[in-house]
């Protein structure tokens, strides 16, 4: 698999410099690896296994969305804007 620079990713969200674990960094590292391998599984239509970690990925995102809207409405309103994640 591609490698992600999550430093990068995490920048633009992160609450504080060191933040590595907050929902909306681990949505953002979410969504960029859910772009690579959505990228991937069109060329490779037969590879299974990677389409069931496609799946656990935003499946995983889902909750964390879930649970940013339910504790954080502003901060998720604001997430989804900036990640361009459809809802």
């Amino acid at each position: 698999m591609i490698q992600i620079d999550k430093a990068t990713i995490r920048k633009p969200v992160a609450r504080h410099e060191r933040d590595t674990g907050s929902s909306e960094v681990q949505i953002a590292v979410l969504t960029k690896k859910i772009e690579v391998l959505s990228e991937h599984l069109k060329g490779h239509k037969k590879d299974h296994s990677s389409r069931y970690g496609l799946i656990r990925m935003v499946n995983t995102r889902r909750s964390l969305l879930d649970y940013l809207k339910r504790t954080d409405e502003p901060r998720y309103q604001s997430l989804i804007k900036e990640l361009n994640i459809r809802r």
